[in-house]
């Protein structure tokens, strides 16, 4: 008798995920456009959607995904870093650049709208407390850069005034293979 239960019961459930699993097929397609913030799932880019040649190299950082891809000059390396993104669209700048200065240990200076919006803040040298981490890479657009972070709950938000932020050891790493004339694109 027990043996007829689990036969009958498995069978109402075989039937009922046979009913259901179109329904989850067609399911997944929307899910699969959905933006994702999760390291593990960002989607890989292609250069030559965004630039005419790799020149010294490229990245893309992608302010939607919270993503920025890498790739070297020669099209052997491409990295796929998280990063902290703009709090607002309007501190959002949009376009090509590429990294003009590198910087080990920078030092950091708020800018005349940062301080309009807090007054308290203040230079800082190099060290554990500045918000440009460890390494920065400096952009043609004044003000901009692609930088560390100590604050790693930075990591996956839109926490910056403008600046794409990486965990301290992956902006080391990128900083390594990133050369000046590095294309940037940021989306």
């Amino acid at each position: 008798m027990t043996h007829e239960k689990l036969t009958r019961r498995g069978t109402l459930l075989g039937v009922a995920a046979t009913l259901f699993t179109p329904a989850i097929l067609r399911a997944e397609p929307e899910a699969a456009t959905a933006v994702r913030r999760n390291a593990t799932s960002f989607a890989m880019q292609k250069w030559q959607d965004h630039f005419d040649t790799l020149g010294a190299a490229a990245i893309v950082a992608d302010t939607t995904s919270r993503a920025l891809h890498f790739w070297s000059g020669d099209g052997q390396t491409y990295n796929i870093y998280p990063t902290s993104v703009p709090r607002s669209d309007e501190l959002t700048r949009r376009g090509y650049t590429e990294i003009v200065r590198k910087r080990v240990g920078p030092d950091w200076t708020p800018t005349a709208s940062m301080m309009e919006r807090d007054p308290t803040l203040q230079y800082m040298p190099p060290g554990p407390g500045n918000p440009l981490g460890t390494h920065a890479m400096y952009l043609t657009w004044p003000a901009y850069l692609i930088h560390g972070t100590h604050d790693t709950r930075k990591i996956g938000r839109q926490s910056s005034d403008g600046c794409i932020g990486l965990y301290n050891h992956m902006i080391e790493a990128l900083f390594q293979i990133a050369p000046i004339g590095t294309q940037v694109r940021i989306v």
